[in-house]
Order: C-alpha cells, then sequence, then structure tokens
C-alpha cells in the first residue's frame, strides 16, 4: 500500500511539473508573438497607436516582473535599452527615437550641454532622454547610453545616477557612474556614504579603482579579515600596486610604517595619503585636479599658517577665482590679517596705499566693522574694484549681491536703492506660488484646473462654457495667444468648443515653424521635445512670450504630449500671488 501511494504521489508531481513547464513555455511564447505581432504593426499605424501599445508592453513587463534593461524585446533586434521613466508616461513610445537620424541627436545634445537650462527645460529634457527607447537611426546602444551617463555627470545630477542603478542593474560603463558617486563623496569627505554607494558594484563589473575603494571600505567598517582576503585576491589578479599594497598593509597593522610620498594619481590614493601620513600637509597648485581641491576644501586641510605669506594667498584666491577653493574661505582669511585700529578708522581714505591683497582685506574688515547701511554700499563697491584690478571679480560677484540684500534700503537714499538693485544677482528659478485665477481673462481662469488635475473634464466642459458665455458678453475682449493655447488644448482633449468660437480661424494669426511642424508628423516626437529644449534654453515657460507659448503648445498637442503640455501650460499660464 505504502508502494503504491508513493508512485501515485510521483506520477503526480511529475504530472503537475510538466503541466508547469507547459505553461511557462505557452507563456513565453505568447510574449515573444505578442512583440512579433506589436513590431509588425508599428511601421503602419500612428502615433496614439504607439502610445497604446508602448502601455501595453510596460503593463506586461510590471506584471511578469521583468527587467526591460536586460530583455531583448524582439527576436530580430537584439538592442537593449536603459532608462528611468515608462516612455507612455510622458506620451512617447519605445520607438520614439527610431525614426530620427543618430548626427542630428548628437549635435543637439552638444548645443544643449552649452545652455544652462531652465527648471522648465531641464525637466522635459530629463524626462525625454530618460525614457525608456530604442537608440536613433544609425546609433547603438552604447553610444546611446554614454550621452545619457555624459549628461547625468556633467550636471552633478548624483540623484537621478542613484535612481538609473537602482533601474539599470546591468549596463556598458556601469562602473563610471559608481566612480562618480564614490569620488563624490571622498571629496565632501563623506567616507561613510561613498562606501554605501559602492554597494552599486557586482560581480560582473572587474574595475581595480573600485575594487580597492571597496576593499579600504571593509577597513573603514573594521572588517579587517574580509579586507585582508580581497586585497590577497586583488594582488593574484595583479590588479594591486605598490602605493596601495603599502597603504593597505599600513591600516591593516601588518606594517607599522608606510611611505611619506603624496600620491596624486587619483583621488583615492590621495585621500589613503592623507589619512596615513601623520601631519599631513600638501601645497596645492594650478596643476592641482579639482576634485582633490574639492577633498582639500571639505576635509579642512587648506591651512594659512602665516597670514603674510602672500604668495600663498594670491595662489589661493586664483583657486578661488577658478571655483577651485571655496570662496568664502578667502574672506575668512582677510578676517585674520593684522591691523592696527588707526588703520581701520581711515581704512576708506589710506586703502590705496597698501598693496592689493592688504587692501582688500582692510576694505572688508572695515566693512564689518560698519553700522552704517550707506557706507557699507559704498565699501562694498570699493571692494568690488579691488578685485576686478586683479580679475578676481568671480570670487566677488555673489558675495556682492548677497550682502547687498541684507542691506535695508527703507534706510538709505534712493540713488543708493537704484545702485543695490541693479547689482543684486537674481535667481533664474521658477517659485512657483499660489495662482490667482481671474474668470474675466481665459488663460487666467479657474479652467486651467484640469492641466492640473484639480477637475475632471465634466466638469471643466461646464467651468469652460460658464466663463466663455461671460466673457464673450465683452466685445472688447481679445482673443490672445495664450487664450488659443488653452482652447486648442481643451478641444485635443475632447472638451467642446461653441461653434461660434472659431479658434481655428484665430490660430490662422499665428505660425508655427515649419521643420518642427514637419518632425511632429515623421514620428520624431522625441526629436522634437529635444528641439524645444533649445528654444527654451534659460528661459521658464512663464517668461516666453505668448507667440512661443502658443506654438509649443500647438506642437505638443499635435504629437499627443500631453503630460509636457500640462506643465508648459501650467507654469506659463496662470496668474500667481
Amino acid at each position: 500500500m505504502k508502494l503504491n501511494s508513493l508512485n501515485k504521489f510521483i506520477s503526480l508531481l511529475i504530472f503537475f511539473s510538466s503541466f508547469h513547464f507547459l505553461y511557462a513555455e505557452d507563456q513565453i511564447d505568447i510574449w515573444n508573438k505578442e512583440i512579433k505581432k506589436k513590431t509588425e504593426q508599428r511601421s503602419s499605424e500612428n502615433q496614439n497607436s504607439n502610445d497604446e501599445k508602448n502601455e501595453n508592453i510596460f503593463q506586461s513587463l510590471k506584471k511578469n516582473d521583468i527587467q526591460i534593461e536586460n530583455e531583448v524585446l524582439s527576436s530580430s533586434n537584439k538592442t537593449k535599452i536603459f532608462g528611468i521613466y515608462d516612455p507612455a508616461e510622458n506620451g512617447f513610445s519605445l520607438n520614439m527615437w527610431s525614426e530620427t537620424d543618430a548626427e542630428k541627436v548628437r549635435a543637439s545634445f552638444k548645443r544643449i550641454n552649452k545652455i544652462q537650462l531652465s527648471n522648465t527645460a531641464n525637466k522635459i529634457f530629463e524626462n525625454t532622454i530618460f525614457s525608456f527607447a530604442y537608440p536613433p537611426s544609425g546609433m547603438d546602444d552604447k553610444e546611446f547610453l554614454s550621452l545619457k551617463i555624459n549628461w547625468l555627470i556633467e550636471n552633478k545630477r548624483i540623484d537621478l545616477i542613484e535612481t538609473f542603478l537602482k533601474q539599470n542593474s546591468s549596463f556598458h560603463n556601469k562602473k563610471k557612474l559608481i566612480q562618480y558617486l564614490v569620488d563624490v563623496n571622498i571629496a565632501k569627505a563623506n567616507i561613510k556614504d561613498g562606501c554605501e554607494k559602492i554597494n552599486f558594484l557586482d560581480k560582473n563589473i572587474k574595475d581595480p579603482y573600485l575594487e580597492k575603494y571597496k576593499i579600504y571600505c571593509l577597513i573603514f567598517n573594521n572588517k579587517k579579515n574580509e579586507a585582508q582576503l580581497q586585497l590577497d585576491i586583488l594582488r593574484e589578479q595583479s590588479n594591486s600596486d605598490k602605493f596601495f599594497d603599502d597603504k593597505i598593509d599600513f591600516l591593516l597593522g601588518v606594517t607599522s610604517k608606510t611611505t611619506n610620498k603624496i600620491n596624486e594619481a587619483n583621488l583615492l590614493n590621495f585621500y589613503l595619503s592623507s589619512v596615513t601620513i601623520k601631519d599631513f600637509k600638501y601645497e596645492p597648485t594650478k596643476k592641482t585636479k579639482k576634485i582633490i581641491w574639492e577633498y582639500l576644501n571639505a576635509a579642512n586641510l587648506i591651512i594659512l599658517d602665516d597670514d603674510r605669506d602672500k604668495e600663498k594667498l594670491k595662489s589661493l584666491e586664483n583657486a578661488a577665482n577658478t571655483n577651485q577653493f571655496d570662496k568664502q574661505k578667502i574672506f575668512d582669511i582677510y578676517s585674520k590679517i593684522s591691523f592696527d585700529l588707526n588703520s581701520l578708522i581711515k581704512a576708506a581714505d589710506t586703502y590705496q596705499t597698501y598693496d592689493n591683497i592688504d587692501a582688500r582685506a582692510l576694505i572688508y574688515q572695515k566693512f564689518l566693522l560698519s553700522d552704517n547701511e550707506e557706507n557699507k554700499i559704498d565699501l562694498l563697491f570699493i571692494l568690488k574694484d579691488l578685485f576686478q584690478k586683479d580679475n578676481l571679480s568671480n570670487i566677488y560677484t555673489q558675495f556682492l549681491s548677497d550682502r547687498l540684500e541684507e542691506i535695508d534700503l527703507d534706510k538709505v537714499n534712493k540713488s543708493y536703492a537704484e545702485l543695490v538693485e541693479k547689482n543684486i544677482i537674481s535667481v533664474e528659478n521658477l517659485r512657483l506660488g499660489k495662482i490667482k485665477y481671474n474668470d474675466k481673462i481665459l488663460h487666467k481662469s479657474k479652467i486651467i484646473k484640469y492641466f492640473n488635475e484639480e477637475i475632471d473634464q465634466k466638469k471643466a466642459q461646464k467651468d469652460f462654457i460658464k466663463i466663455y458665455k461671460k466673457i464673450r458678453k465683452n466685445k472688447k475682449y481679445f482673443f490672445s495667444a495664450k487664450d488659443l493655447a488653452l482652447v486648442e488644448s481643451l478641444a485635443q482633449d475632447g472638451i467642446e468648443i461653441p461653434k461660434e468660437f472659431n479658434y481655428k480661424k484665430i490660430s490662422e494669426n499665428y505660425d508655427v515653424p515649419i521643420n518642427l511642424l514637419e518632425l511632429g508628423t515623421s514620428n520624431e516626437s522625441a526629436f522634437l521635445i529635444l528641439k524645444l529644449v533649445e528654444i527654451i534654453g534659460e528661459d521658464e515657460a512663464h517668461e516666453l512670450d505668448p507667440e512661443t507659448i502658443y506654438f509649443i503648445v500647438h506642437l505638443l498637442n499635435q504629437n499627443n504630449l500631453k503630460k509636457i503640455r500640462n506643465e508648459i501650460l501650467i507654469s506659463a499660464l496662470p496668474q500667481r500671488t
């Protein structure tokens, strides 16, 4: 009986195992057929169909827990794709770049990299280039990936780098991003966080620099036995070197002495030098790497022992002017240079008798001691001239702006007030306040709530008709380009527009660049966004002229890029407090 029961159990087990295998195989076959079907339909369907397909693909990816960067989505296309965002979230598809020539994308990236993008332009750019998608025509996945990686590093987007590493488990040049994160934290003298970033390193990446840092982190976290084991492996692979061996042996306690040579070959070597050499001292020069300057600043390793050492102070001023040394520390040094009381009292009259460094220090100290607002302004502008005289304005420009913002303009003459306002640097960031609705002006009315997802389409329809009837009674009302951008967007989303309001006729008064219109009809939606990013550039959406706002919104409507369109509208149209 027992044997028969056992045989039945084994038979059932084999049956269910076979069934499970066939079911799994059927799932894979369905997936492949579905992808093949979608690929064949791509060329014949329009952008809306692409969006629907893309959404289905990503839903399938999510349901089956498939890592998109490791998956071949088409049997005929071995290209891998990498990113952060689901393209459907922004109205794109996996083929958003496929119809665009690679050279056009390269050229656009070069131009954009030269622009200090506004918040609006930057957000649109990021949402586009970091959407999962196949590369442009004539560009392989490695080059496309390199464009993204280089942009992240050049723009110091640490938050996005970490997200990208979490979203994409394995990709070409992953070690470059990890090393950047590691070096950023060493430069901040934040070794603990740097050691956490090394966890992004996986067994498939063999990089001597990162392996060395990983060994140091084990020592830092008091795991010396494991560090010794990893060091032995690194030596066996011939990936260690004499300098690193010497430093790690010293830190492990294997040897009691270490070389006093300071190694500047990379930041890790320099850091190891600083933590192992007793009474470490280093004199940076013009040739010192910027990241080493950053570490010296963060670790407080730059000390001016003698405030009369003018040559060293001059070199620090030059370094600060080129953003290698902390600018504020220059002023800290100025405050420590000794002057007698009489010199400070007569500073404004006698500063020209001093050399330039002492003159700047004297006027700076006089400024700190002054309690009169107009005297402070006079001294700040004397100091401005002194910095300009030695071509060191970069040290002083932001400092001047910050100090002038602290001036109480109610206590100064009107002529001083104008001078102060002219020299304050305005921060070109979009500071969104609370929207103030005005139902007498269409593009400032509460209909805007629809684009901010505060009301549904049914409510938007009622509000629009009510406000339109009210505005129509004003015979002097002029329908502006901003009004047109709003109405055209409502119509695009299915809101019914009164027949007597012929917005299409009004749109004929505004020209949309033909080259951009052509992009919109040639399945080049992603490249179109790059062109719009170039147009927006350093401006926020609310700073653009009405005609530009209209044609940008028109193009986004044409390509069904509603999420990006809504961001433009919410920034550009309403009045804010």
